[in-house]
């Protein structure tokens, strides 16, 4: 094999990558410094449009898929043979931060001009892609594009999802100028080769143990799902608390619940989350007479995840029954946990020694494309630095220089892979 080239990002390269991300940042239908950017809007359009620019720029050849997923490719010398994929996505959630899927795309772009310039030629094709919707804000379902893709979810039941609006997804993406058949859009066997995914860490371990570069082992995933109860109600003072059916207290005990099932689960990696309460009808002087509460469950290990999902749905039943309350459980969505292929995992390793660079393992307990394809590619995930652990919120931030060393190892496992 020969040796590989030097990738070292410098700095006008890594200020170009920041120009960048600065500029898409500013595609954003709320005022700095927070980037807003929902799916098939005009600022998501706008910001797709640049992303189609800078790939068609770097001498890739652009495509679009009928759910709106766009590749920039890279063709190798044996373009039969499956493809390398590296990318991540663009859209943000309100008031997020620019730097949340984004250094992904970007960075996957920026490392195939550095390999451009270093010389290199692939023996497999390249492809850096942008996903649709990897944020749930719009139709309520993170990794839409990556999911049909890998054929997580089918065409049928994508196009039906509906918005707050009542607009389908079908609908949203036609009128985006995404054409073509949903059916189309999933992946054969053998496409993809392999799968890498550059990523900001969103967590605080690379920044508190002073290290460049995260080699993700495993991702967590969400079982998520809603829990409704429904009692009598009534009057706040003239109803005496034997006799009350309030479906408030059952809801909060569960939450307490939850959290102590989560922290005795036998393993680290266990979260559970309740994000959501809707109280009605929500009035000082009544008695809730029906809440809603939404739970969200993560593991790396889907067994343990699935027995804490297990145990939130019995005590809500438990509850329900010893209060005289009605309960339903609706269940949002459950993907199983994704473990990194172990050649990508080394893969990694080695761009990290070979630039210098201090690094560890870790798992990703947030959730990414990157779980999809590695349902249709071995698959692996490249994290940098977040300052402060914070993400999903206007300050966050990585430094130039991490996202530098996060390309540059990127590279060199492009490298590796389509040779």
């Amino acid at each position: 094999m020969p040796p590989a080239p030097d990738l070292t990002l410098g700095r006008e390269q890594i200020a170009r990558l920041r120009g960048e991300l600065d500029l898409l940042a500013t595609h954003s239908s709320t005022p700095p410094p927070g980037v807003t950017r929902i799916l098939f809007t005009d600022t998501d359009l706008a910001g797709r449009a640049y992303v189609r620019h800078l790939m068609q720029d770097a001498g890739l050849t652009v495509v679009q898929d009928a759910a709106g997923n766009i590749f920039g490719r890279w063709p190798g010398t044996e373009p039969d043979m499956g493809r390398v994929g590296t990318g991540s996505h663009c859209d943000a959630i309100p008031h997020a931060g620019r730097y949340d899927g984004t250094v992904g795309v970007l960075g996957g772009i920026a490392a195939v001009r550095q390999l451009r310039a270093a010389g290199f030629v692939p023996r497999r094709s390249i492809d850096v892609i942008m996903f649709t919707s990897e944020e749930p804000t719009r139709f309520g379902i993170g990794c839409s594009g990556s999911r049909l893709l890998s054929s997580a979810i089918k065409p049928a039941a994508l196009a039906q999802l509906m918005d707050e609006e009542g607009v389908s997804f079908d609908q949203a993406r036609r009128q985006a100028g995404c054409t073509g058949e949903l059916g189309d859009v999933p992946l054969g066997t053998g496409d993809y080769a392999a799968f890498v995914e550059l990523h900001v860490e969103q967590g605080p371990v690379l920044e508190r143990e002073q290290l460049a570069i995260g080699v993700v082992t495993a991702i967590a995933a969400p079982a998520s799902f809603v829990i409704t109860f429904r009692g009598a109600g009534g009057h706040a003072g003239t109803v005496l608390m034997p006799d009350r059916q309030d479906a408030l207290v059952p809801a909060a005990l569960l939450v307490c619940q939850a959290e102590t099932l989560a922290r005795t689960s036998g393993s680290d990696d266990t979260v559970a989350t309740a994000g959501k309460l809707t109280v009605h009808p929500g009035a000082i002087n009544s008695i809730p007479r029906e809440v809603s509460v939404s739970f969200d469950v993560r593991d790396t290990d889907g067994a343990v995840r699935d027995r804490v999902v297990r145990e939130i749905r019995e005590q809500a039943h438990a509850l329900a029954q010893s209060r005289g309350l009605e309960v339903e459980i609706r269940d949002i969505n459950a993907d199983p946990p994704q473990h990194a292929d172990s050649t990508i995992v080394a893969a990694i390793e080695r761009g990290c020694e070979h630039t210098g660079l201090p690094y560890r393992r870790l798992v990703s307990r947030a959730y990414h494309d990157a779980l999809f394809m590695a349902r249709v590619a071995p698959m692996g995930m490249i994290f940098v630095p977040s300052v402060a652990g914070i993400s999903h919120r206007p300050d966050e931030f990585t430094s130039d220089d991490d996202i530098g060393r996060g390309v540059s190892v990127l590279a060199h496992v492009l490298v590796q892979l389509a040779r």
